[in-house]
């Protein structure tokens, strides 16, 4: 079940007060990334095993797991991995949307030159990420999900608010987990290198309703599509339907 190549999370350096916190980021990144899928119940002792971890530590880190959306806690049964749904999705899209135009609107009203250098060199970065998943031919890319997630968090980063983008970053990483859901099914043709650029046009020529109006269209687009193949009544894009473990 481990998805890092990693010694037993005991065994690592100074293991004794970041325990749960490393678990918590192992956890965490296999439920983003569909290893750990929605629906899955998560056994104390099981988890204990896979993850080479006391009981104690894997209870603390999915307790902090339940505050950030990805797991929830059952009545007198444990815990398992939250669930999906289209209208959880819809609602994620449409409270992501808000939060996003808000701070970007800020930093576009306050970001400095180095907030401008920032982008610039995250927009790079995403774009080498993007050449480089192609060449592999791997439609699952953790460098480029960093480097994508990266230059999004860029655009809001002058804001000025570390709680919102605190809270823009938890619903980025939420919109992941249905991505990874899909797994890997093709988005329709599209040329994401352009749309981030334009949107990156238009944020350092302080373009805010433009700006706002080119990333609202990205995420609608990618959410739209989203719904459509994971939920086949939702929307378009396929008849996939997923379906909850039992």
């Amino acid at each position: 079940m481990k998805s890092l190549d990693e010694a037993p999370i005991e065994d690592q350096p100074n293991a004794g007060d970041t325990i749960t916190m490393r678990l918590y980021s192992r956890l965490r990144q296999d439920i983003i990334e569909g290893t750990l899928p929605p629906g899955m119940k998560l056994k104390i002792e099981d988890m204990s095993r896979s993850y080479e971890a006391g009981t104690s530590p894997v209870r603390e880190a999915l307790n902090l797991l339940t505050s950030f959306g990805l797991v929830e806690r059952l009545h007198n049964r444990g815990f398992r991995v939250k669930p999906i749904s289209a209208a959880e999705f819809a609602d994620l899209l449409r409270v992501r949307c808000w939060l996003e135009e808000r701070a970007l609107r800020e930093a576009i009203a306050h970001g400095d030159e180095q907030w401008e250098e920032n982008i610039a060199l995250a927009l790079f970065r995403v774009n080498r990420a993007a050449k480089a998943r192609v060449a592999s031919g791997e439609p699952r890319d953790a460098a480029w999900e960093r480097r994508h997630r990266d230059f999004h968090m860029a655009l809001l980063a002058g804001c000025g608010s570390p709680m919102l983008l605190d809270y823009c970053g938890q619903l980025f990483d939420q919109t992941i987990r249905y991505r990874q859901i899909a797994g890997a099914l093709s988005m329709p043709v599209r040329d994401s290198e352009a749309e981030h650029a334009e949107i990156v046009e238009a944020t350092l020529a302080r373009k805010a309703d433009q700006a706002v109006e080119l990333l609202m269209t990205h995420y609608r687009t990618t959410g739209k599509y989203l719904l459509g193949r994971l939920f086949a009544d939702a929307g378009e894009g396929g008849p996939l339907r997923y379906a909850q473990p039992n």
